[in-house]
């Protein structure tokens, strides 16, 4: 049989080729010359920077005479040659105070008087090289001018040698413990500590470290709460244009979403814009769904600051600015077992004891509508949970860097813990009647309500940080219909 046109032998590699065209040594030698100097021009400390060496004395304190090793990840690949933007590990970035190249790795290593601190990283690529101009992922004229050495230094009030240093500085035989799972290449150069859980303690303890938050972080947090209030403003004034698109729910992602690219980083996690029965979805991220007058719209979003601290809020809202009688009764009730839960908050109060304060209202009020089939406390027994068929989930987390933050902290260090002053955390426990559920009324089924505020713990209770978004009905219809008008 002839072979097809332009086929090649089997045997063969199929040849491949860049869209770009080669350099010729010509156009190399010309445009690695003649370059002026380009240096910051400012050069004082992040803010962050004194914040960040208090953390990283404490992580020192609790690990003397053992090397630690922390990177901020890599560039992970979205397809062939795209890459994700790049944001780095939590971990890294709170003991940096958000630093962000790309493989970075911060290493404690230890002496007689504690750690000494050093950044490695990849600075800025040379003019002598041609890196500059050739290298698609890292060169500056690919992807914009990092720090040097020196500039970086003095920004983040930290030692900083080259990345290609990493290698010689993590042997010998020195205990190490690395974040692992982070950066592969990392994982490879660290031998085993000879406690075989070691590095899970490590990323314990580096969890652990953000679960109170300094005045810095709470500044920071509060920032993002007070651009995601900005957003869902935003959100509210763009709903007749929304609610006119067959892909309504997606353009309430991106009126949200270009709030949280022009006044921050981005998003702290993917939108939900959840109409109708998609606010029963929990995680409904597809957003593609249409708008419908007589729905509502459930709407959790957060801002993450350029220093990567998100907010986390959800309110559900009546697209045509009102609430229907089933639509309110259901968010009164949704209401009322979030006011139980926050107030529940103080210091000393276990973390679990607001989702019960919250969970108890949710049950009692199924109950009085008659759609459990038992009583209130029957249901919130441990080996029963029936209404749990309407409200699966916890009512709150912590948040920070994370949008679910310190999540690997140790269980009596967080959710059998006790809550301190300056944790940040939600309360936001939800309703969810599915579309389908045949114990409930016909007039209850498809709403999904959820109400979600950030706040902080102080001493005599906790600060609602997301207050200038309206909580009760009637205030968020009085505050819908001054934005529609104007």
């Amino acid at each position: 049989m002839a072979a097809a046109p332009h086929s090649t032998p089997q045997s063969s590699p199929p040849v491949t080729a860049s869209h770009d065209l080669p350099v010729s040594a010509t156009l190399s030698a010309y445009i690695s010359g003649d370059w002026a100097p380009t240096p910051l021009p400012d050069l004082s400390a992040e803010p962050a920077a004194p914040w960040a060496a208090r953390r990283r004395a404490a992580l020192s304190a609790r690990y003397p005479s053992e090397r630690l090793v922390v990177p901020a990840g890599r560039l992970a690949v979205r397809s062939n040659d795209v890459d994700f933007r790049f944001r780095p590990h939590s971990a890294y970035a709170h003991l940096t105070g958000g630093e962000q190249t790309p493989e970075s790795v911060l290493v404690l290593e230890p002496y007689a008087g504690g750690h000494r601190e050093t950044l490695y990283l990849r600075p800025r690529s040379p003019r002598d090289t041609g890196d500059f101009f050739q290298d698609r992922r890292y060169g500056e004229f690919w992807s914009g001018r990092r720090p040097t050495l020196e500039e970086s230094a003095a920004l983040l009030g930290l030692e900083c040698e080259h990345l290609d240093h990493l290698g010689a500085a993590l042997t010998g035989g020195t205990p190490t413990r690395v974040l692992r799972g982070v950066d592969r290449a990392v994982d490879s150069l660290v031998g085993p500590h000879p406690d075989a859980f070691a590095d899970a303690r490590l990323a314990a303890t580096l969890s652990e470290l953000r679960l109170v938050k300094d005045a810095w972080e709470v500044q920071q947090i509060q920032l993002a709460v007070d651009h995601t209030t900005a957003g869902f403003e935003d959100v509210v004034r763009a709903l007749p244009a929304a609610l006119k698109h067959h892909r309504g729910e997606r353009w309430i992602e991106g009126v949200f979403g270009l709030r949280a690219r022009a006044e921050g980083n981005g998003l702290g996690y993917e939108t939900i814009a959840a109409s109708g029965a998609h606010a029963c979805v929990l995680h409904w991220i597809r957003n593609d769904g249409p708008l419908d007058p007589g729905d509502l719209l459930l709407l959790d979003a957060g801002v993450e600051t350029d220093t990567l601290y998100t907010a986390d809020v959800t309110r559900t809202l009546p697209l045509s600015g009102r609430f229907s009688g089933a639509q309110r009764d259901v968010y009164e009730l949704a209401l009322a077992a979030q006011q139980a839960g926050i107030d529940a908050l103080r210091p000393g109060a276990r973390f679990r004891d607001f989702h019960w304060a919250a969970m108890r209202v949710i049950a009692e009020g199924l109950a009085a509508w008659g759609v459990l089939p038992c009583s209130a406390e029957q249901a919130l027994s441990a080996d029963d949970g029936r209404y749990r068929r309407y409200t699966l989930c916890g009512s709150g987390h912590m948040l920070g860097l994370d949008v679910h933050d310190c999540s690997s902290a140790r269980a009596e260090e967080y959710v059998e813990g006790v809550l301190e002053v300056g944790q940040v955390l939600t309360v936001e426990p939800g309703i969810y009647l599915q579309p389908d559920d045949l114990t409930l009324p016909q007039e209850l089924r498809g709403i999904g309500i959820r109400v979600e505020d950030d706040l902080v713990i102080t001493e005599d209770g906790a600060q609602l940080m997301s207050s200038a978004l309206p909580r009760r009905p009637e205030e968020i219809e009085e505050w819908m219909g001054r934005l529609l008008a104007g």
